[in-house]
């Protein structure tokens, strides 16, 4: 329960809802208690046989009552309705922030999917809680309260039962709390991943078609469901069981009640009217009893919610986030925004220095040793070794994804530990091997950057990014909506994007991260015009696929094993014997061992582009 109250807590600035609800409930339990008082009136004048005016006026009055509670009751709901439809806004919002401020450390152990669905089942589950308790249940227990004290002033003994029905049935449900819970959070792992897996296989359907892999995909995900189902058998059998003990109990209690009340009336201690009061105010207490299992379930799905929802809440931001982002994980109410503009670093040499670099995703066992070098103003360097030799580490080293374990990693004379990452990566531009475009248009995705960019600067940068020729010829031009990951356009098409937004970014350090090896010769000539263009007057670091595309850079950094092996320019480590000199020998060669050992490096052969 506590982690519901932190729910409400979080979003405390809802105040004026949680009031509303109370007072407006509190009116509709006093109108419902209106009418026994009426009915027992009614009753007790047609038995001593009273004057019809004065039951007009009873039937009237009754009238008044009802259809007043039954206004309020709505008044209450709409209340309900909005206070909740604010709770999941809230809660929504601080979720994604928080995710957005999280390390990247924490998305390499979590299923996109999983965290997807750990948002839509968490809160939905929280928020469908604290519907139920106030458009239904609060009404409900206010009532009770004023019932308890009416009996306590006709016989307390009728009070005393009516309220050990409560923590009765409470002891008997926290009997089954804690077996319930544990069969729930099994259950919620199989969806998890279910759901997870779910959202990848859609998302790469056509990998997953392919491969002719959908039987496969469907058996999974049924056997995580029918795992559900098996956990659900155990689980029904336990809380049902509890259930109708708790029904027993119930049912007993009310046999003492109504005996009680039969045998009081008969001795002449409560008129028929009081007895007739009196019951059906008794028949009030037992539905919100009743309803106890009901609530109480959607209770313990709401806190094994909660639970989930403040696991990732608690989870440590990355220490240079931004502050707007932080402040909105805590905010208790609609997050205040101010958008801005992040400006480069200016540019001062060394515009990037690794010293003594060394960092490992997992706490000292490090895929970087003492990695050091400079790039300076203009400079194009190439980072060439064996996969997992180091090289993209070196590029998430530089957008900021992790922090270093040892050593100095300067931007623009900078040193990053002393920057935030809004800082860092707005001084660096990249394009990535996969262009990671977004549903939108195409103006939308170019511009995604500079959110305040023109059309005219749009088109200038997919111009000099060779792209303005097809963007063109589509019907709608640049508001062409390319659909989830831009699946609209071909690779070529999708990687000119990426180049022309990295363009109007205009940062002075610019990162290819293999940025045409998932192109065929064609496409990579069209894209390899704009990254061309890109590179101009940039400090430039690419992880490349074709020798080709490195021969006229600056400087060639060779890594083995997370360590630098050579730095020299391509004429001086063409003939050192280390590894560029032998990629260029593979890259000559035609036997296919020579092409398995080329295909290590990540590299195609120039024979292949003759070919194609």
């Amino acid at each position: 329960m506590q982690s519901l109250i932190r729910v409400l807590r979080s979003a405390s600035a809802l105040w004026p809802f949680y009031l509303g609800v109370v007072a407006v409930s509190t009116a509709v339990a006093g109108l419902s208690l209106i009418s026994p008082f009426l009915i027992r009136e009614a009753t007790d004048t047609i038995v001593d046989g009273g004057s019809a005016r004065t039951v007009v006026w009873l039937t009237a009055g009754l009238f008044a009552a009802e259809a007043g509670a039954s206004v309020l009751r709505n008044v209450s709901g709409y209340l309900g309705d909005i206070m909740v439809a604010r709770i999941r806004q809230i809660l929504s919002t601080r979720y994604f922030a928080k995710l957005l401020a999280l390390p990247q450390r924490y998305f390499d152990n979590q299923v996109t999917g999983t965290i997807i669905a750990r948002l839509d089942r968490s809160i939905a589950n929280v928020t469908q809680f604290i519907q139920s308790m106030a458009n239904s249940f609060l009404p409900m227990l206010l009532q009770v309260t004023a019932i308890l004290v009416i009996t306590a002033y006709y016989y307390w003994p009728l009070t005393v039962l009516l309220a050990l029905l409560f923590p009765l049935y409470t002891w008997l449900t926290a009997l089954t709390s804690k077996r319930w819970q544990g069969f729930e959070d099994d259950k919620n792992a199989h969806i998890d991943q279910a759901n997870g897996r779910f959202a990848e296989v859609v998302g790469q359907v056509k990998v997953t078609k392919s491969f002719v892999a959908e039987a496969r995909e469907l058996d999974a995900f049924g056997s995580h469901y029918n795992d559900t189902v098996g956990i659900t058998r155990p689980q029904s059998r336990w809380w049902h069981s509890m259930d109708t003990a708790r029904g027993l109990v119930m049912n007993l209690i009310f046999l003492g009640i109504y005996l009680i009340l039969f045998l009081r009336t008969l001795d002449g201690h409560f008129t028929i009217g009081e007895m007739v009061m009196l019951i059906q105010m008794v028949t009030m207490v037992r539905q919100p009893v009743t309803m106890m299992s009901w609530i109480v379930d959607s209770a313990q799905r709401a806190i094994a919610g909660s639970r989930s929802y403040f696991r990732v809440m608690d989870e440590p931001v990355e220490p240079t986030a931004n502050a707007q982002l932080v402040a909105a994980t805590e905010t208790a109410g609609s997050p205040q925004l101010t958008l801005v503009q992040h400006e480069p670093l200016p540019v001062r040499e060394p515009v990037i220095s690794f010293d003594q670099v060394s960092f490992g995703y997992e706490e000292e066992d490090f895929v970087l040793h003492d990695v050091s070098f400079t790039a300076s103003e203009g400079q194009k360097i190439a980072l060439v070794g064996e996969s997992g030799g180091g090289k993209s580490t070196i590029v998430n080293l530089l957008l900021g994804l992790y922090p270093i374990n040892r050593g100095t990693l300067s931007v623009c004379g900078r040193d990053s530990a002393e920057l935030s990452v809004e800082e860092l990566r707005a001084t660096t531009g990249v394009v990535f091997q996969e262009p990671a475009l977004f549903s939108g248009s195409v103006f939308e995705n170019i511009a995604y950057g500079k959110r305040d960019a023109t059309l005219d600067e749009v088109i200038d940068v997919a111009k000099r990014a060779n792209a303005h020729g097809f963007i063109s010829a589509f019907p709608d031009g640049y508001d062409t909506v390319i659909g989830e990951r831009g699946l609209r356009l071909s690779g070529g098409q999708r990687q000119r994007v990426a180049v022309a937004r990295a363009m109007l970014k205009d940062a002075p350090v610019l990162i290819l991260d293999e940025a045409t090896s998932a192109l065929d010769t064609k496409a990579e000539r069209a894209v390899q015009a704009g990254l061309d263009e890109l590179m101009r007057n940039r400090t430039t670091i690419m992880i490349a696929h074709r020798l080709s595309t490195i021969a006229d850079v600056d400087t060639i950094i060779t890594l083995r094993d997370g360590r630098v092996d050579e730095i020299g320019s391509p004429a001086e480590l063409a003939t050192s014997g280390g590894i560029y000199s032998e990629l260029l020998r593979l890259t000559a060669s035609s036997s296919a061992a020579d092409r398995e050992r080329l295909k290590a490096f990540g590299f195609q052969g120039d024979q292949e582009d003759a070919a194609e």
